[in-house]
């Protein structure tokens, strides 16, 4: 049975309208994001900090945040980061899955504690444990890369005004 509207029996996609244009209805916090985001990557670069790396922070916000868009570039620009897929599709359970490193590990539960903000405070062993395996300079330019990520995910959340673009399989 074929559904209407849809070619050779496939479902349509649906479509999730635009609520607003933040963009163009607040260019200078927009403005403001992208420069707080260009001095994060300024700051991950100097540090040291790994793209693979980056993109599963970005990634895993993303996904805690439920930012389409978000998940679906960071997803993408993991795997051209050289993050394997299996690595990618285990991001949401990586505390149960075996295949992230220690480092990986500290930055991850950094980033869950820090966007759940209200629910975690973020803990002092969370801290502890990001300081001792990555050291100050990479804990902190992680921690500016999740303030960005997460201000990025609450206007893509709220305004919808990034729609994602289904991709050929």
């Amino acid at each position: 049975m074929s559904i209407p509207g849809s070619a050779a029996g496939q479902a349509a996609n649906v479509e999730i309208p635009v609520r607003f244009d933040f963009d163009s209805l607040a260019p200078r916090v927009s403005s403001a994001v992208m420069t707080l985001h260009k001095a994060a990557i300024t700051d991950l670069k100097n540090a040291g900090v790994d793209q693979g790396l980056i993109e599963m922070v970005r990634l895993r916000a993303s996904q805690l945040n439920g930012c389409a868009y978000c998940v679906d570039m960071h997803a993408a620009d993991a795997r051209t980061a050289g993050v394997s897929g299996q690595r990618v599709d285990l991001l949401p359970v990586w505390a149960d899955a075996p295949v992230y490193t220690a480092s990986e590990r500290a930055a991850l539960a950094l980033t869950e504690s820090v966007t759940r903000l209200s629910q975690t405070h973020v803990p002092q062993d969370v801290v502890t444990e990001a300081l001792k395996v990555l050291g100050e300079a990479k804990t902190a330019a992680i921690l500016g890369l999740i303030v960005s990520i997460n201000a990025w995910n609450e206007i893509g959340v709220t305004s919808r005004c990034w729609p994602v673009e289904p991709r050929q399989q």
